[in-house]
């Protein structure tokens, strides 16, 4: 009986494809719409979900059930296969397949179905199972231009498909993107593209032009041939063409006819351009203001995007009446920071300021000496507890990168805890004004906003790194390192200050490493009472007035002592020791400005809680450090004297000219 069942559902199968089945299976070969013909194949098992496409296994939401002698598929399945895109319509209970060749559509519990909008009767009803609509095989096929076979519970459909070669794309870009009529040379970068990898054998070009002539919107469209014939779709790219580009108008104004010597000139620029592209304004004798009578030529020179530019020349009138002289208008008028040029002969004229020195129990380690690196080794060591400041100053010539370390060993039998909290590192450099200058400028900026301390501990008989900020950037050939940085350890360590090539462990090398000779000219050693007060109650800048640093007469040198050999040792320049300086009463409009009086001085100094920096290269310049204002106020001042400067340094206070209009 179950044999019986089978030929009669093959039989009811084959009947409505008998027109199909005697038509030959087509072959792969050229369509007439220019595609390679190709013959799909599905293999289906009666009541199984199993689905093979042209060999390869895929699963169907459903199995292929028989209900009342009939053959349904699931609808998504089979659609999927024969690369229809589906959708649904809920409300209307309707499912729709399409093609670039069909659309079927079937609805729920209904006996027809639609293809491309021609009613067809169905072999039987479509209907829901386990959520999927299921539909009639033999239907589905006439639908779809199939053919059926069928061997035992093996259904076989075959179909006819067009594969059509993808087309190239024709893309391309105009260049550039600002196009002036009768001025641009245009390019034309090809960007077209082809899928199936065949070169490009022709192109049609429309509106391509290499100069526009009038401004204006152009369409430019391009097509590409490939070397199977296959032409691209037109690609198409609109660009707006823009007058042509006028050069810039170069003019500018003062806010006066004609200025006193001493006097503020403010220069307005006028210039224009017709597309407000100005790029480049350069001056040439416009001052700022002038110091010697008679008219004065100004230039502007401006320039456009595009490169075109035009030049204005005008005349400044400086009488011979005088608002201000050369020295009163720089000391009223130079900002904190930069330098006026200054009397190198005035200064040591001006009365010095007795002060008094107010020492603090603190301690420095200076480490520089050698100074000049020519070998790795310990440039220092010494067992050292509580607070100390570190600083170091050394150039590498080596003749290879090396890396700095900080490294404490534990000859206790306890643990200890060691932290680090303000640091300053500068460099490395080449250019040791640099290192000097910046590794003051981040330790006072870390000073003054206290950090939290970074804590560590050190086991029994260990070594570790205590700075590790120090070694994280190699020193490379003739480059310097300079830094500050304060070390607290609540018991004894034995501090080392180790040079290695960079690549080495500096721990593991340690044992190994020799202590490095000083090199007789600079200070290495471990000083006491490197924090220092001065209290100044005395009235300030009423007239002309100066104070020494590092003169090592009344700002005496620190002593100590060289723990690497015992021998005594006095910190010239007094570098790394850090002054706190408190001036109860400075007059209204006093300039308080800095000059070097040993040369080159390049550093910073913390004034009223602000980083002011002094970079001079002589005793010719003075950088200016504070201005007080209409009133009598306090200063206090805070800085170490920059490492790679000259000593000393003359701190002046100069009474400001009154204001004039």
């Amino acid at each position: 009986m179950k044999s019986l069942k089978w030929l009669l559902i093959a039989s009811f199968l084959f009947l409505p494809f008998a027109y199909a089945a005697s038509a030959p299976a087509s072959a792969e070969g050229i369509s007439p719409l220019g595609g390679a013909a190709v013959t799909d194949t599905l293999v289906l098992t009666m009541e199984s979900a199993a689905m093979v496409h042209n060999g390869q296994p895929y699963t169907s939401a459903q199995p292929v059930a028989n209900m009342n002698g009939r053959t349904f598929i699931p609808f998504s399945s089979i659609a999927a296969r024969y690369g229809y895109r589906i959708s649904y319509d809920a409300q209307k209970k309707e499912a729709v397949a399409k093609s670039d060749k069909h659309e079927l559509m079937f609805k729920i519990g209904s006996g027809f179905a639609y293809r491309d909008g021609v009613l067809t009767k169905l072999t039987g009803a479509a209907y829901i199972s386990n959520g999927y609509l299921m539909v009639p095989l033999r239907s589905w096929g006439e639908m779809a231009d199939s053919t059926i076979a069928v061997v035992g519970k093996t259904i076989t459909l075959k179909w006819s498909s067009v594969v059509i070669p993808p087309k190239p794309t024709a893309a391309f870009a105009v260049q550039p993107s600002e196009i002036y009529a009768g001025q641009t040379i245009v390019s034309y970068v090809d960007r077209s593209t082809n899928p199936a990898g065949l070169p490009f054998v022709d192109e049609r070009w429309d509106g391509r032009m290499d100069v526009f002539p009038e401004p204006g919107t152009y369409v430019i469209t391009r097509q590409v041939e490939d070397a199977n014939g296959t032409w691209s779709d037109p690609y198409s790219i609109t660009v707006v063409v823009k007058a042509p580009n006028q050069p810039p108008v170069a003019d500018f104004a003062t806010d006066k006819p004609q200025y006193r010597i001493g006097e503020e000139i403010q220069y307005i620029d006028q210039s224009t351009d017709d597309e407000n592209a100005i790029v480049k304004r350069t001056y040439t004798g416009n001052d700022k203001v002038f110091f010697e009578p008679g008219d004065k030529t100004v230039t502007l020179t401006v320039e456009d995007a595009h490169g075109l530019t035009s030049t204005v020349t005008k005349t400044v009138t400086v009488t011979s009446e005088v608002l201000y002289t050369k020295d009163e208008y720089f000391r009223l008028n130079t900002p904190p920071g930069s330098n006026f040029t200054i009397n190198p002969d005035s200064v040591p004229k001006m009365p010095s300021i007795p002060y008094a020195i107010q020492s603090e129990s603190s301690q420095l380690v200076r480490s520089n000496s050698p100074e000049t690196l020519t070998q790795e080794g310990i440039v220092y060591q010494a067992q050292l507890t509580g607070q100390v400041r570190f600083m170091f100053h050394h150039v590498n010539k080596i003749g290879y990168p090396v890396r700095m370390y900080l490294l404490a060993t534990n000859n206790n039998g306890t643990t200890v805890n060691v932290n680090t909290s303000s640091v300053g590192i500068g460099g490395p450099d080449p250019v040791v004004g640099n290192t000097g200058k910046m590794s003051t400028v981040r330790y006072l900026n870390a000073y003054q906003s206290n950090p939290a301390p970074k804590w560590m501990t050190v086991r029994p008989h260990q070594t570790v790194e205590i700075l590790p900020e120090l070694s994280k950037t190699p020193m490379k050939m003739n480059e310097v390192l300079t830094a500050y940085a304060d070390v607290f350890s609540d018991q004894e360590l034995q501090f080392h200050i180790v040079i290695v090539a960079s690549g080495k462990s500096a721990i593991a090398e340690l044992p190994y490493l020799p202590v490095l000779p000083r090199d007789g000219i600079h200070v290495r050693g471990t000083f006491y009472n490197a924090d220092r007060s001065v209290v100044i109650d005395d009235a300030l800048g009423d007239k002309e007035q100066r104070i020494v640093l590092g003169d090592k007469t009344i700002d005496r040198y620190l002593d100590g002592i060289d723990d690497t050999n015992g021998e005594l040792q006095y910190n010239t320049g007094n570098f790394g020791t850090l002054y706190r300086m408190h001036l109860s009463h400075v007059s209204p409009h006093t300039l308080i400005a800095l000059n070097p009086r040993g040369g080159l001085y390049i550093g910073a100094f913390m004034v009223n809680g602000r980083i002011v920096t002094a970079s001079m290269m002589n005793n010719t310049q003075a950088a200016v450090l504070y201005r007080t204002g209409d009133t009598e106020e306090a200063v206090d001042i805070t800085f170490t004297l920059a490492a790679g400067s000259n000593l000393p340094i003359a701190m002046t206070f100069l009474p400001l000219p009154e204001v004039r209009w």
